[in-house]
């Protein structure tokens, strides 16, 4: 008796754990165009190995497949809330999505059959780069002035989607700081960045279901690389405050969102690259 009020304690506490997480996901996913997968992939990995019992290269795999799930709706709702407001480039992302479909499958096929403990942390790593890049260069002037050759942006939207889903983190994450690098206004490159995350999530969690295998392993409700109850935890309250991010982010400085992007990535970056490592 006493060990079934345990389990239950330990499930209710699971539940609020991956609730809060939708919140925090969906209010950045429509504030800051990444997606959500930063805030996902390390609270479902923690959640997989803490309450569930999954050795680490199992989760993190779970919790890549899973957040690319979590992340469907999520961008769908920031999306719809940026294209409104005029933030998005549909120029970009009718050149990019070719060239984004292929990166996926590509990535979803390493992380099907090769995944483990190091996409853990290469996560930690890329995120961490990414953010002091991000940080120190708040006021910086971009690197160009406009969008580079074709060629380039055929590369950089491959690599993108590749990077994005092994990692599970949609791709608005790497989206945005590469944009802002090439002269594009920051709300313009968050709102293109919220539908570039739905080029990486719909089609790269088809392929993980098409071509993973349920790991022994997992815990009930998984689907391959997929847990749908963990999903359904999540989704539903990142959903509905992923449009209150959208119109808080209206109102903020450029120079502001880089920054709360940048501490706030590294901050999670650093608690992923640590769980791995120890």
């Amino acid at each position: 008796m006493e060990q079934l009020f345990t389990d239950i304690n330990g499930l209710i506490f699971t539940v609020v754990i991956l609730i809060i997480c939708g919140v925090v996901a969906g209010f950045l996913a429509g504030l800051l165009g990444i997606g959500g997968g930063v805030i996902f992939v390390p609270v479902l990995y923690f959640v997989f190995m803490s309450f569930f019992h999954v050795p680490a290269d199992v989760a993190i795999v779970l919790a890549t497949g899973t957040s690319l799930m979590c992340m469907i709706p999520t961008s769908i709702s920031a999306a719809i809330s940026q294209y409104k407001r005029g933030n998005t480039d549909l120029n970009i992302i009718k050149s990019w999505s070719p060239y984004m479909f292929i990166g996926v499958v590509v990535g979803s096929v390493i992380a099907a059959f090769y995944g483990g403990q190091w996409l853990a942390i290469l996560f930690g790593v890329v995120m961490i780069i990414n953010s002091i890049n991000t940080l120190f260069r708040a006021k910086a002037k971009p690197f160009l002035d406009g969008l580079p050759k074709a060629i380039y942006q055929k590369i950089i939207a491959f690599s993108i989607a590749c990077f994005s889903v092994m990692l599970g983190i949609g791709g608005g994450t790497l989206t945005v700081p590469i944009l802002n690098a090439c002269n594009v206004e920051p709300h313009k490159s968050i709102g293109t960045s919220s539908a570039v995350s739905l080029f990486v999530c719909i089609p790269g969690v088809i392929v993980l279901l098409a071509t993973s295998t349920t790991p022994q392993l997992a815990p009930i409700g998984t689907f391959g690389f997929v847990n749908i109850l963990a999903a359904l935890c999540v989704i539903p309250s990142s959903v509905l405050i992923a449009p209150f991010g959208v119109k808080i982010g209206k109102n903020v400085s450029p120079v502001t969102l880089k920054r709360i992007f940048a501490i706030a990535l590294f901050i999670i970056s650093l608690r992923m690259l640590y769980s791995a490592l120890f």
